[in-house]
């Protein structure tokens, strides 16, 4: 079997994290393992949605699963997984700190953004697009 790339093994790894349900519940793990229940009630989605995300949390890995009684209790399989939610708590936090530094310089300098980005592009040979349910008129 070929070697992966660290790379491409990291990428796998994002992927996996891309969805709001799979980062929800890994926040939600991070406090203590919880039933299914808890997190049915915790997150309001669907059960079968639900059940996706956590298989395939638990292929990769990343939780863990125990039966008690009927009951199935998911955890965090490691403690890296807080760790990186942090990091990505903090890199949000810059990121949106430095969006609201610009707006800020952008109202202190002229044109609100609302007007400023309007029509960044007026020479522009790009049609509009027109509204969703808005009747299209072509010339032939």
């Amino acid at each position: 079997m070929p070697r992966v790339p660290l790379y491409q093994a990291k990428a796998e790894l994002f992927r996996m994290l891309g969805h709001p349900v799979r980062i929800r519940v890994l926040e939600l793990l991070q406090d203590r393992p919880m039933p299914v229940r808890d997190l049915l009630a915790a997150i309001g989605v669907v059960p079968s949605s639900l059940s996706q995300q956590l298989a395939v949390l638990r292929r990769s890995g990343i939780v863990s699963s125990t039966r008690e009684g009927s009951t199935v209790v998911y955890a965090l399989a490691g403690g890296d997984v807080t760790e990186l939610l942090g990091a990505a708590r903090r890199i949000l936090t810059q990121v949106l700190t430095g969006q609201e530094e610009l707006l800020t310089e952008l109202r202190d300098h002229g044109e609100p953004p609302e007007k400023a980005c309007a029509k960044p592009f007026p020479e522009s040979n790009i049609p509009e697009i027109p509204a969703p349910g808005t009747a299209v008129h072509k010339d032939r």
